[in-house]
């Protein structure tokens, strides 16, 4: 397990300095907090047409580490592409290029996630999905903070050069991986088996309570990522520093995601996500209140705390609710919606911000974290009524 959570961190490390990167490098050679948000769109909004498509593809075929590796080249050489044509062509080059490395987005989340299965024991689930989440947790804090640390003290282009590096030395991890059989019929029409893959996370309330929710809040997300560089301005700080905030909030998550990761086996997946997405959204509702940067860290960080537990269940729900030959179709599919959401919340992001300003902003983001809770809730009404009515009967 450990080449896997090597490769699959490596793989996150440079994915998750992607997203930040891109809207520094935008802002600091066009100044343009629209580019940047659709910049930042153009790279994950590819996600949502490709996800469902290349989850079935893993379903059936034995050559994953070969896709896993193929996106990270193509990440590493469209980067660096970047570095020459940002500020110094025509604007719509630049989301295109995004557009071309984020098509095979979904490999680095749901591709990588949907081997666990296979991978670990059923009883040795709820540890996995721990650390999985850490995986994600120290990717998105190291991401950040090192494209802050480098941008700051050197330069925003060298920060687009290590994610190439990055990209590279992921590439060398994934050759250790192991080779899996296939999990899904050889015999089924590929169409088919996408349709399977979407109509499962359709028709299961309470999968569908918890991709509803996490999706919902990756469209939030989006919107905070291009409001916190912009805060910055009003907090006396540069806008790299937001790097930092990114940082506090996922300690505080991969933190509460170690320690309280049991939570997915003694609650119902579901009920920990949106639980935990409605903690969020109130935690960050005083964001705007913050009037030092040092204020603001600590409220990044207790409010990573509060969202901590959202990644293991939600994994644990994939899995609980999902039987092995859809792990793939599952994993990257919900995948794809998270991107493609957060693909629209950077670029409604872009719009709203210079119009209502960071603080409106920062409530906004807040508000939505609280709204994901609610769609949760009711997407996962139908089968909360259903086991009531059983129940009763019984």
């Amino acid at each position: 397990m450990l080449s896997y959570y090597l490769a699959a961190t490596l793989a996150r490390l440079a994915d998750e300095m992607v997203a930040f990167t891109l809207v520094l490098l935008v802002l600091d050679r066009t100044d343009s907090p629209a580019l940047a948000g659709a910049t930042g769109a153009a790279y994950a909004l590819p996600a949502m047409a490709t996800g469902p498509l290349l989850g079935a593809w893993l379903d059936r075929t034995p050559y994953r580490r070969s896709a896993l590796a193929l996106n990270q080249a193509v990440l590493g050489a469209v980067m660096l592409s970047l570095l020459a044509v940002v500020g110094h062509s025509a604007d719509w080059i630049t989301p295109t290029l995004a557009a071309v490395a984020g098509a095979t987005l979904p490999m680095v989340s749901g591709g990588f996630t949907s081997m666990l299965p296979s991978l670990v024991p059923r009883d040795g689930l709820a540890r996995a999905n721990s650390f999985e989440a850490a995986s994600f947790g120290a990717a998105t804090i190291a991401g950040p903070a090192t494209a802050a640390t480098i941008a700051a003290t050197v330069s925003v282009d060298v920060a687009v050069v290590v994610i190439a590096v990055a990209a590279a030395l992921s590439i060398c991890a994934i050759t250790r991986l192991p080779a899996l059989p296939p999990a899904g019929s050889d015999g089924e029409p590929f169409l088919a088996s996408v349709i399977g893959g979407l109509a499962h996370l359709v028709r299961t309330p309470r999968l569908r309570a918890s991709t509803v929710t996490s999706t919902a809040l990756m469209g939030v997300t989006g919107i905070l990522l291009i409001t916190l560089p912009l805060h910055m301005d009003s907090l006396g700080m540069p806008r790299s520093a937001a790097g930092y905030l990114w940082t506090a909030l996922e300690v505080g998550s991969i933190t509460t995601a170690l320690l309280l990761g049991g939570l997915q086996t003694r609650w119902r997946p579901e009920h920990v996500v949106v639980v935990a997405v409605a903690a969020y959204g109130l935690a960050l509702a005083v964001w705007p209140l913050a009037t030092t940067f040092a204020v603001l860290v600590l409220m990044a960080g207790v409010s990573g705390l509060l969202e901590g537990p959202m990644l293991p269940a939600m994994f644990a729900a994939r899995q609980q609710y999902s039987p092995q030959s859809l792990q793939g179709r599952v994993s990257t599919t919900a995948a794809s919606l998270r991107v493609g959401a957060s693909a629209l919340g950077q670029a409604a992001g872009g719009l709203l911000v210079p119009v209502v300003g960071t603080h409106k902003a920062l409530l906004v983001v807040a508000l939505g974290l609280l709204a994901a809770a609610g769609l949760g809730v009711v997407a996962g009404g139908r089968q909360s009524r259903m086991t009531e009515r059983e129940r009763l009967r019984g």
